[in-house]
């Protein structure tokens, strides 16, 4: 049986200054690698990868997976690290050349790929970066989420909509209760008008009959 093609999720900085800040994020999105058989070739131009994935003693099947890639420009491969966790393979590519500009696509070819994808935890948009950079972590759940923090900012609009569902929810209730209001208000003041009662000595004395007779008693 021919091997799998993982899921692959990229992301990518940009710097001409900072070399930290110049990198492509490259996750392997496979669960369960067995340590023993991965092989992973790394060079300035390519990478390959080959490994089995899966564990009996959960019930999924253990099945081979490989894929090969040459990069859209050339990396500093000795730069470059990886870190294997029981989700995925998580690799930091250090870009060779030093430039502002993002790379248009993971691979040299301009080739449609379904299994590559845009890592949307750990993306910024070119004109939005922060400076700040994604890294590892020790644990399982991986530094990409704590370092694609920066990624969701930019991507734009969380906070803002996190708060605008409650503020015309609470603005609704507010204005029916306002509306309410006022409408028992005017129906009490009406009321007061026509038959000289009302449910209000208070509003009675500022808008009841008394200031229009004052009014006429003026003419």
């Amino acid at each position: 049986m021919m091997p799998q093609h993982p899921e692959l999720l990229w992301a990518q900085r940009s710097s001409k200054t900072n070399a930290e800040n110049n990198v492509v994020y490259l996750t392997v999105n496979l669960p369960d690698i067995k340590e023993s058989s991965l092989k992973f070739g790394l060079s300035e131009t390519s990478l390959q990868f080959s490994a089995t994935a899966g564990d009996s003693s959960k019930g999924i099947d253990e099945k081979e997976y490989a894929f090969e890639l040459d990069f859209y420009k050339e990396i500093n491969a000795t730069e470059s690290t990886k870190r294997l966790n029981s989700r995925s393979l998580y690799i930091v590519l250090r870009k060779k050349d030093m430039e502002e500009e993002y790379w248009p696509r993971l691979t040299k070819e301009k080739v449609k790929n379904s299994h590559i994808k845009t890592d949307f935890s750990k993306w910024v948009d070119e004109d939005e970066q922060d400076g700040e950079a994604a890294a590892f972590d020790d644990d399982d759940m991986g530094m990409g989420g704590m370092g694609g923090m920066p990624g969701m900012g930019g991507m734009g609009g969380m906070p803002g909509m996190g708060g605008m569902p409650g503020m015309p929810g609470m603005g609704g209730m507010g204005d029916m209760d306002f509306e309410k209001m006022m409408a028992q208000m005017g129906s009490a003041s009406g009321g007061a008008e026509s038959s000289g009662i009302s449910a209000d000595d208070d509003d009675s004395d500022d808008d009841g009959p008394p200031p229009l007779e004052d009014a006429e008693t003026a003419k």
